[in-house]
């Protein structure tokens, strides 16, 4: 047999056992989180850029790691360091998994408020109609508008489904006019439409898979999700920055 030839087999068999080794890794990981019942999907069990450490992505963007037997399971950060300076693997990993999640809502589904001229940046708002600072963050859009914000508003019912915030963004999302419908309803103004097929329950889950447990909740355009009120200046600032 050539060199050549061997060198092509060894490089095979390596692979093959490579590929086993991983298929073996991702089975004992999947196995050890359903016995978790955490409760999420798992949407992929890849080898992380620490050797023997598996990057587990679930659905809505969360990451954990594991070791390739199953019997130990991580949530917190991986950091790398580059150019002496830390690195956040583990937060980029998932800002990219959330903006995926969020840039593919059909704009049908949210209520969108334009950018004044040129669209410089948009975020994506979890609101709910009885929160006091979705109110006050709400009062705000105009002059995150006027910055080149575009701000598109996702439903969270905080009290959860079947609350009257539930209800009062069932409405919203029901009326021929979102945008109308949610300024009134805000403005502390009672308005009815007719039930109809919406996407409420869809987003509340949405939200609670990327990790929003109140409102409002901001996304910016590159998956940072930053929980609670921020004044405009401080949420253009971030917006504009791309997050960073």
């Amino acid at each position: 047999m050539r060199v050549t030839q061997i060198i092509a087999t060894a490089a095979l068999a390596l692979v093959s056992t490579f590929a086993a080794a991983a298929d073996n890794a991702e089975q004992a990981i999947r196995k050890t989180l359903q016995s978790l019942e955490i409760g999420v999907p798992v949407e992929s069990v890849a080898t992380s850029p620490l050797n023997g450490l598996y990057e587990v992505k679930l659905a809505g963007g969360r990451v954990l790691y594991a070791s390739a037997d199953g019997q130990f399971v991580v949530q917190g950060y991986l950091y790398q360091i580059q150019d002496g300076k830390p690195v956040n693997l583990t937060e980029k990993t998932e800002r990219q998994a959330i903006a995926k999640s969020i840039n593919a809502i059909p704009a049908a589904e949210m209520v969108v408020y334009p950018a004044k001229g040129e669209t410089k940046s948009h975020i994506t708002v979890f609101t709910d109609t009885t929160c006091p600072y979705c109110h006050k963050l709400h009062a705000e859009v105009p002059e995150l508008n006027r910055r080149g914000i575009e701000v598109r508003y996702v439903a969270f019912p905080r009290q959860g489904l079947g609350s009257p915030g539930d209800e009062q963004l069932q409405a919203v999302w029901c009326s021929s006019d979102r945008k109308a419908a949610l300024d009134k309803m805000i403005d502390g103004k009672e308005i009815k439409a007719a039930k109809c097929a919406n996407p409420v329950s869809k987003q509340f889950q949405l939200g609670q898979s990327i990790g929003v447990n109140g409102t409002p909740a901001i996304v910016l355009e590159d998956g940072q999700l930053i929980p609670g009120y921020q004044p405009a200046p401080q949420v253009a600032k971030l917006a504009l920055a791309g997050g960073k």
